[in-house]
Formats: C-alpha cells, structure tokens, sequence
C-alpha cells in the first residue's frame, strides 16, 4: 500500500515557510494580472487615484473609503480574470454555464467599477461644495 501523496506541495509547508511560498504565489498572480488589459489599465489608475484619496478625504474613515473601492476593483478583476482562465482551461466551446460565469464575473467587475465611481463622485460633490 503506497502513502498518500498530495499533488501540491504547499499544503505540506508549515509556518513561514507556507506563509513565503503563499507571498511568491501571489506575486505571480500579480504578474499574470498584469499581462491582462483590463487590470493594468486599472492598476495603472489606482496610481493616480491612491495618491488622491489622501487630499480628497477629510478623515480617515473617507481615506479608507476611496482607497478601500479602489483596491476592491482590482481584487474583484483579478478573480474574473481566474473565472475566465478555469473556464477556458476547461475547452474552448461554448456552453450555457461557461458563458454565465464569465457574464457574473464580468457583471461583478461592473458593480466594483459603479461602487468606486460613486464613491469618488460622492467624495469629489462633498470636497467641492
């Protein structure tokens, strides 16, 4: 009777070991993330507005606000861009439940994107008058 042997390695480490394996793996889906369009464009705007949530918000509850919807964007882009690559790992052809996940996270995308506008917009209403 052979052992068990589990397929990935990570669930073996312990300690900081895990938790240096766990940053490295994250950092390479920062990476990946960057090869798609859609979370450079938004990383690169997060640049700009990261910066500017510190003049915009008065304290530091609005601070956490604007940089909090920001950084929500690009988290909720990231795991579309995972849906869409599990789907496609499965086949290339079309089916009724591969075209609704890849509309959900898209739609998910879409409600970060209106929670982030709107909450800058809010912010820049409040500041300007």
């Amino acid at each position: 009777m052979q052992p068990h042997q589990t397929t990935n390695p990570q669930k073996q480490r312990k300690g900081w070991s895990r938790i240096a394996h766990a940053f490295g793996y994250s950092l390479a889906g920062l990476r990946a993330g960057w090869g798609e369009t859609a979370f450079r464009q938004e990383a690169i705007l997060a640049t700009l507005l990261l910066p500017a949530a510190w003049w915009l918000g008065r304290t530091w509850v609005e601070v956490s606000m604007l940089v909090g919807t920001v950084m929500a964007v690009l988290v909720v882009e990231l795991l579309n861009t995972g849906i869409e690559s599990a789907i496609d790992r499965i086949g290339p052809e079309w089916h009724d439940l591969s075209k609704r996940a890849k509309d959900m996270g898209s739609a998910a995308v879409l409600l970060s994107l209106m929670l982030c506008g709107g909450t800058w917009l809010a912010a820049l209403w409040a500041r300007l008058n």
